[in-house]
């Protein structure tokens, strides 16, 4: 006979289980998840005590509280603290700096960052976090100052700029000019000097050229480069198309080109080709044209460019061009360089050296060799019938690059003369004139390196 007292098994079991169920709820249900919140601050890890730090606080189980607190040599300051009655999801701060940051002297700090979310795990106490974030501190500007420039800038022209900046946290240096162009610069001479070639696009009606310098704080410094700004009219050409020239050359494009396949209309096809393609081949020239080396360089030295001997001007660079057919508008287009004519398939001879960076065809340019001068200064030789040398070869000043044509879009032989700077057609005649070529680029280098040598 069993005693009264005997426990039984079963109910040992069920008790056993009770408490396993009990553990296995608590393990895997979502009301004891046991992961810390994660938290984030926006910084590459400097700081200029002005803007606001960017911090997310994120959990699976929502946020119940948080707290920031920024750490000084001298004592620890409370930017921000919250505690939710219910509980929130992801948070996104921008946390302000405090009143008294103007008169902070510490070059390092730390943000602490502690968090705790809404899970019952830890004795219903949640989980928490408390991250700490190291900031330098930096909130003086870089320092800028224009050793020298070119006088002036004409409409579609070009203009050169020598100028130093100073800051030990120095992120990055450009020149943006008022048609939201960024041009970038070279080191130049000496260490903390910079120089670039700048252009006015012929398209813009104003120019304004700034040199912005920032810091890795977020620190930011302006200085306007004081260039006397030459207004200068362009030619307007009206010209009105023929069915002669519509189906004979617009005809013998359309069907090269991959957009015309299938346009019959001849309006339709020289819309395409004047607009569509010319837009396609020029965004090809601008990527080309817009690299620029980030090595020192001490000195630049342009030869007056003139490639092709006894050249004679046929079409201007500049020219408005507006296109009718029987009295009605159909395109317009302008023409972004010179057009020089002489003999059929004629040398064409650049004088100076550089890198071939292409050697192809493109579209309405045609064979269209393109030389690397150094500084983002280009130059470019379109419709040609034949090219002597390939893409990444060096060319050496007076050697024959290619010979004139009329490939592309083309009614003659002859050359389309480019000149670019950093993707921007500029004036090719500025660069063909040895008095331009020495008041804006030879005696602006030589004022800036004895200003230089004088400070050093």
């Amino acid at each position: 006979m069993r005693s009264s007292n005997s426990k039984s098994p079963l109910g040992g079991m069920i008790l056993f289980g009770l408490v396993v169920a009990g553990g296995l709820f608590v393990y895997f249900s979502t009301m004891f998840e046991r992961d810390l919140p994660t938290v984030n601050v926006q910084s590459n890890g400097y700081w200029n005590l002005k803007q606001p730090i960017k911090i997310d606080i994120e959990d699976s189980s929502l946020i119940k509280s948080y707290k920031i607190t920024l750490k000084t040599s001298a004592e620890s300051i409370v930017l921000e603290e919250e505690q939710f009655l219910t509980p929130e999801g992801s948070i996104s701060l921008e946390v302000k700096p405090p009143r008294s940051a103007f008169a902070m002297k510490d070059k390092t700090m730390s943000i602490v960052v502690e968090a705790n979310d809404a899970s019952k795990w830890n004795f219903l106490n949640g989980n928490r976090v408390a991250k700490e974030f190291k900031l330098h501190i930096d909130k003086k500007r870089p320092h800028l100052n224009i050793v020298s420039n070119s006088y002036k800038i004409s409409k579609g022209g070009s203009a050169l700029v020598i100028f130093k900046a100073d800051d030990e946290n120095l992120e990055e240096i450009y020149i943006q000019t008022s048609n939201e162009k960024t041009f970038k610069v070279q080191p130049f001479y000496k260490e903390g000097y910079f120089i670039a070639l700048v252009a006015w696009p012929v398209t813009d009606r104003s120019f304004k050229a700034t040199v912005i310098a920032k810091d890795y704080a977020g620190n930011v410094a302006k200085s306007y480069i004081p260039l006397y700004l030459k207004q200068k009219n362009y030619k307007v050409s009206k010209i009105k198309l023929s069915d002669k020239f519509l189906k004979g050359k617009i005809a013998d494009l359309a069907y090269e080109f991959v957009e015309t396949q299938g346009v019959e209309d001849p309006i339709t096809q020289f819309k395409i080709i004047n607009e569509d393609v010319r837009a396609k081949n020029e965004d090809l020239i601008h990527e080309i044209t817009s690299k620029i080396s980030d090595e020192m360089i001490s000195d630049f030295k342009v030869n007056k460019m003139y490639p092709l001997r006894n050249g004679k001007v046929v079409a201007h660079f500049g020219d408005h061009r507006k296109y009718s057919y029987k009295g009605d508008k159909v395109s317009e287009s302008y023409h972004l360089g010179l057009d020089l004519a002489s003999n059929a398939m004629a040398a064409i001879k650049p004088q100076n050296s550089g890198e071939v960076v292409y050697a192809d065809y493109n579209g309405i340019y045609g064979h269209m060799p393109v030389i690397d001068h150094g500084l983002g200064l280009y130059t470019l030789y379109g419709h040609c019938s034949s090219v002597k040398l390939n893409s990444d070869e060096h060319f050496n000043a007076k050697d024959t690059v290619a010979n004139t044509g009329l490939s592309g879009y083309a009614m003659g032989d002859h050359l389309h003369f480019g000149v670019l700077v950093q993707g921007v057609e500029v004036r090719p005649q500025e660069w063909m004139d040895k008095d331009w070529i020495r008041l804006n680029i030879d005696d602006v280098i030589k004022s800036a390196k004895k200003t230089i040598d004088n400070i050093e």
